[in-house]
């Protein structure tokens, strides 16, 4: 049987487990990443059951959970610090299975890019689709131009094309050109980890919290190597951050009141390692998660805002149900159907659900906020697990077997 090729365009998460996937299915796989380097622009990266569930088809998930050495308690307060909800990862466990674990993005790439053999990703190599090719012809694979290793154009066929390309998606626009591009949610996010030498003694290392205000929100997130993940969001119109500026001085502008660690955090913060970007969602459903030779998959097709932590666990799901259906004596046409129909209801849900958890936290009214506050603290004493309900049928997912 001649070895079948794809190609994947994109080296974020995503991406690369897609690699590691079918890498595993007997593909011969390239990875073509626009960026110099394999360093995700972000920082920390919440990973639930499900994504591990998913990792542990490409033998990651051992690893990933590994990095869960807490038992961490999350807290839900108000910027005064008054306790509204608490919950841990005792309680994810008992009703999904496994415990929540908090990754740098960073870790989890150098873990599957590790899965795969030193030739198969480029970076520095931006890919474009020329021709999605067709399943049912063997006579017109699909078509990349991309460059060599010499820098020079290079143009490539696949049988398979992935394109991860992310929430900016040329491949999707060229796919479906009519297809409404991703809306902007409401709110900008901003994101930053503080050293473990920095970090000692400003959090509670056992201990996660989100804190929702008027029209914004502050998480805290400690990692399992002292480290701490902060992020923030605020609803603002779009575009703040294209100039730069001192993302830092914002921040204390507007959370620098807020309770302990707040303040502490933002003293210890690297003004340049702050991240700050708009949030942009879905505005529809995608005609098909598939065209031709092509699958896309991640925030290339199905964008979310961050507020059910499942953006990069979608991605990761997308890329391991891609790879169980696409075996490489399996006809490709038949397979990316199965795909989409698995992928599209699925994910188009959790967009749903997310934002309207996103819209939640926009709300700018005192009188409101006041009345989600009470309704929140009522609701967790009669319901201590309800931060963990916003991921029911979601984070007890399970890949798919084979037959």
């Amino acid at each position: 049987m001649t070895e079948r090729t794809a190609i994947v365009i994109g080296g974020g998460i995503g991406g690369l487990t897609a690699a590691v996937a079918l890498d595993r299915r007997g593909w011969r796989v390239t990875v073509r990443e626009r960026a110099a380097a394999l360093e995700p622009v972000g920082a920390g990266i919440g990973l639930a059951p499900n994504a591990q569930r998913a990792l542990d088809a490409v033998d990651v998930g051992d690893a990933v959970r590994a990095m869960a050495s807490r038992q961490l308690t999350g807290e839900l307060r108000r910027p005064d610090g008054r306790l509204l909800a608490r919950t841990d990862n005792a309680a994810a466990v008992r009703r999904f299975g496994g415990p929540v674990v908090v990754a740098h993005r960073a870790d989890l790439v150098a873990l599957l890019a590790g899965r795969l053999p030193g030739a198969a990703v480029r970076t520095g190599a931006p890919a474009t689709l020329m021709d999605p090719g067709d399943p049912l012809r063997d006579d017109r694979p699909a078509r990349v131009r991309t460059t060599g290793p010499d820098g020079e154009p290079e143009e490539l066929t696949a049988d398979l094309v992935v394109a991860a390309d992310g929430i900016r998606s040329a491949v999707r626009r060229a796919l479906f050109p009519a297809h409404p591009a991703p809306r902007y949610a409401g709110f900008t996010t901003w994101r930053f980890v503080v050293p473990a030498a920095d970090a000692a003694g400003l959090s509670d290392p056992d201990t996660a919290h989100e804190t929702w205000g008027p029209g914004s929100l502050w998480g805290t997130l400690p990692l399992h190597d002292g480290r701490i993940y902060a992020y923030a969001t605020a609803a603002v119109p779009p575009g703040g951050g294209r100039d730069g500026g001192d993302q830092r001085a914002e921040l204390l502008r507007r959370f620098g009141d807020w309770h302990r660690p707040v303040p502490q955090l933002l003293a210890a913060a690297d003004p340049a390692a702050v991240l700050r970007n708009d949030v942009y969602a879905a505005a529809a459903p995608p005609p098909a998660f598939h065209h031709g030779r092509v699958a896309l998959l991640g925030d290339a097709v199905h964008p979310m805002t961050p507020n059910l932590g499942q953006g990069g666990c979608q991605a990761v799901e997308d890329a391991v149900v891609l790879a169980h259906h696409a075996a490489p004596d399996a006809a490709l046409a038949p397979a990316l159907a199965a795909y989409t129909r698995q992928r599209l209801p699925r994910t188009m849900a959790v967009v749903r659900r997310s934002g309207r958890i996103g819209r939640l936290t926009t709300w700018r009214s005192r009188p409101a906020c006041a009345l989600r506050g009470v309704l929140l603290a009522v609701t967790a004493r009669l319901a201590p697990d309800l931060a963990l309900r916003g991921l029911d049928g979601i984070a007890d997912w399970r890949p798919p077997t084979a037959p």
